[in-house]
């Protein structure tokens, strides 16, 4: 059972190190609403199985023994948090927006998975408690230093740090179909939204990462980019995903209309390349992880944890 706490603000030596930079002091919460948790379930690509047995086999090497608490923060409808499932004895996955897990919870399957309604940036998990802290694709809408303080405090020694996301810079592949001419289509498209997309996001939130990898003072670390996860969807499903985005979500709020006649007509210049007349037809889409695992030092008597 867990045990949930209320604590105090902490200030923890990792506070030093992580606040220089460009973090900026607040969270942005812009996943709320039902329908968008609903397209979060149904069209965003989860990391591959290959990419969390790596993150697992990471944490095995710092932490070996049984594995008893993941913690999957900002997990959204739980695409992420259900993978986590058969390694760990407990997961609980958090998020800010109930609409998410509200989304979550209707298709919780595994018993050993629960869902809560928290800030990234205060969670209500006792210190040195948790073997794994996981921010699939949401890293950079917390608030970053509180939340790194937060994860400091609450993972064992040792413990471990996942943040995983990818880049805008997806491909869809089609049997017999010049690559270079259904992709040209897509930067297209991803071009339009650019002007819309967030200003705390930056140019390239990969940067934001990179930029975590550097100020997190722990000894074990690793970065790795350009791991590709190919997921093969209707061609309908590709744009789902694209529409998801919070790019496409404001200029969706901005002038429905021309948001609209976007996302159409780039579904109908794809189907056009590629020769079909539904846009049904299957298609492979390919999205380029990128990740920073770490590991907080320290060492504990790994048999009463």
């Amino acid at each position: 059972m867990l045990r949930v706490v209320r604590h105090s603000k902490l200030t923890v030596p990792i506070s030093q190190n992580i606040v220089l930079g460009t973090f900026l002091p607040m969270a942005h919460r812009l996943f709320e609403g039902k329908e968008h948790a609903a397209s979060y379930w149904k069209y965003r690509i989860s990391p591959s199985d290959g990419l969390i047995q790596h993150v697992i086999k990471f944490v095995e090497k710092q932490r070996p023994g049984p594995l008893f608490l993941a913690l999957d923060v900002g997990c959204g409808s739980g695409q992420g948090t259900v993978l986590l499932a058969k390694h760990f004895e407990s997961v609980v996955g958090t998020d800010v927006s109930p609409a998410q897990i509200e989304v979550a919870l209707q298709n919780a399957k595994e018993p050993n998975i629960t869902y809560r309604q928290c800030s990234a940036e205060e969670l209500p998990f006792a210190d040195s408690s948790v073997d794994l802290i996981t921010a699939m694709s949401a890293f950079h809408w917390f608030d970053r230093p509180r939340f790194l303080q937060e994860v400091h405090r609450v993972l064992k020694p040792r413990g471990c740090l996942a943040l995983l996301n990818y880049t805008l810079d997806m491909e869809v592949e089609y049997q017999g179909c010049s690559l270079e001419s259904l992709n040209q289509v897509c930067k297209e498209f991803y071009a339009v939204l650019h002007p819309h997309r967030n200003p705390c996001l930056g140019p390239r939130s990969i940067d934001m990462y990179r930029e975590a990898y550097n100020s997190i003072p722990y000894t074990e670390k690793e970065w790795k980019e350009g791991v590709w996860v190919k997921r093969s969807m209707p061609l309908s499903s590709y744009m789902g995903m694209v529409e998801s985005f919070s790019s496409y979500q404001a200029m969706l709020r901005e002038d429905p209309q021309k948001a609209t006649k976007v996302s159409k007509d780039t579904c109908e210049r794809l189907m056009s390349i590629m020769k079909v007349t539904s846009a049904e037809t299957q298609v492979l889409v390919g999205v380029k992880y990128f990740y920073l695992l770490a590991s907080k030092n320290g060492s504990d008597d790994l048999q009463k944890n």
